[in-house]
């Protein structure tokens, strides 16, 4: 684990303040963009809860149109460290990690979206975690804060970067492998 650890703040992430949560004008026209800005904002929180929901059923299928073909992926763990640039090889790496033999709990929660412009915005979410990799009896569970950029391309957001840092990891080896009722993974990963 390393020591070298930057302080996780909005300066650091590189989030500046967005444009702000405030009706702008009274006419027919202003009340259009003050809304379709809060549209947009749910539009990108539905975004990132598909994107944790494809995760966690490797559903490469449906993952896949939510980034940009030029997406940047950094994710800083305990133990790791992994950097992927472009669409298809983040999609051929986690295809490679949610296989019939793990099981996978992301959940993201608190959103803290910037609408930076009608196309640009960023967000910050707060990961908790669990994974189970059943071929080793190994267990990670943690927290991280995500960070992300969103394009809005062709009337669609977009994740354009996507990076974490975990807050804490538990890296445990398990004296005996899950007894799971339920392996959704097991029927339908890789």
């Amino acid at each position: 684990m390393t020591t070298q650890r930057q302080q996780l703040n909005k300066t650091t992430m590189g989030i500046r303040d967005g444009l702000p949560l405030e009706a702008t004008g009274t006419d027919i026209e202003g009340l259009r963009k003050d809304i379709q800005r809060l549209m947009d904002m749910e539009a990108i929180k539905q975004l990132k809860h598909a994107y944790f929901r494809c995760i966690d059923t490797a559903n490469l299928d449906e993952l896949g149109p939510l980034f940009h073909d030029d997406v940047e992926v950094h994710f800083i763990g305990g133990t790791y460290e992994w950097k992927v640039n472009g669409k298809a090889d983040y999609l051929a790496n986690i295809g490679k990690s949610f296989t019939r033999r793990s099981v996978g709990h992301h959940n993201g929660h608190q959103p803290e979206i910037q609408m930076l412009s009608d196309t640009e915005a960023t967000g910050i979410w707060y990961l908790a975690d669990n994974m189970w990799l059943l071929e080793h009896n190994a267990l990670t569970t943690g927290t991280a804060l995500y960070w992300d950029r969103y394009l809005k391309v062709d009337g669609r957001w977009l994740i354009r970067e996507t990076r974490y840092e975990r807050l804490y990891e538990i890296n445990e080896t398990l004296d005996t492998p899950p007894s799971l009722s339920s392996h959704y993974l097991g029927a339908h990963g890789s």
